[in-house]
């Protein structure tokens, strides 16, 4: 009896304590999988740009002008992400006349630094900016995210305003990922956790979830979660039978340019630029406070 106790003690440290070990010692490995090489667009009518951080980094996009009146999509891809494998995508977007800047995170495609959390809010809000400063309104703008790119996108959706928010096989957060494939104790030594189930409900735009029944990377039961907690206007898709990664395939595509329909180009969101201040340092807001004070005091006595 008592080898039989040992025996399953053993099986249970293999089965459990082994993977959670490997999770906190090796888990930037585990959530990143980046490729490093810088490839040229393989798409027609499609530029490689770059664009600064405000930390510093300099990040590979891959940009398609939109046709006039057309939206512009604003993609985060997933952890191992490379612009060159969505030639599919890429198309699909075209056939509509809408655009796409395809931001790749840092370390990845050719950006320079290392993925963070942290780092990939920065990323896209950097993302973000660019198309502001390049001219579009934010409703213009689809902001969309895959895997991973669903709690980059859903943050920034929370924080910035844009015509619709598109999560594609989303997640509540990796740590309620863990929490499915290993044991719920797991889930606190996850520090970083893209946890969109914090900052849905801040998201105040139509929401679009579509996720495969069959997905075998992040649970189906996930985006369902997430999508009780969005508000309205929402829509879920569920696709019969697809994968994780098949979704471009099995049909997205024509579920989107349906819900964009529904969803026309809003006048809700002002012709401005977006409040960069909110982001800035307490002593970066202040002094820039007292120059705006002064020019304005400067323009009051001309």
């Amino acid at each position: 009896m008592k080898r039989r106790w040992l025996v399953a003690l053993a099986a249970v440290f293999i089965l459990v304590a082994a993977p959670v070990a490997a999770l906190a010692t090796f888990q930037s490995s585990l959530i990143y999988h980046p490729d490093r090489e810088e490839v040229a667009p393989n798409f027609p009518e499609t530029q490689a740009v770059r664009i600064a951080t405000e930390d510093g980094e300099s990040l590979v996009a891959w940009y398609r002008t939109p046709q006039e009146g057309q939206p512009v999509f604003l993609f985060f891809d997933g952890n191992g992400g490379r612009p060159q494998i969505w030639g599919g995508r890429w198309r699909r977007i075209a056939e509509t006349g809408a655009g796409f800047l395809a931001v790749y995170y840092r370390g990845y495609a050719g950006s320079t630094g290392h993925p963070s959390e942290r780092g990939l809010h920065l990323d896209a809000r950097a993302g973000y900016d660019w198309l502001i400063d390049q001219g579009y309104e934010p409703r213009d703008i689809v902001i969309h995210g895959f895997s991973l790119g669903s709690g980059v996108a859903t943050r920034l959706a929370s924080e910035h305003p844009a015509r619709a928010l598109i999560l594609e096989a989303p997640f509540t957060g990796v740590d309620d990922v863990v929490a499915d494939y290993l044991t719920p104790m797991a889930a606190v030594l996850v520090r970083e956790s893209f946890r969109s189930r914090d900052w849905i409900g801040d998201v105040h735009m139509p929401v679009l979830i579509v996720h495969g029944d069959r997905d075998t990377v992040i649970p189906f039961a996930q985006g369902e979660r997430l999508f009780e907690m969005a508000n309205e206007p929402k829509q879920f898709v569920r696709i019969p039978g697809s994968d994780h990664a098949t979704l471009v395939r099995d049909g997205i595509y024509p579920h989107i340019a349906a819900f964009l329909a529904e969803n026309p180009r809003s006048k809700k969101w002002p012709n401005r630029r977006p409040n960069r201040l909110k982001r800035l340092s307490p002593r970066f807001s202040r002094l820039w406070s007292r120059k705006a004070a002064a020019k304005m005091r400067r323009r009051s006595i001309s």
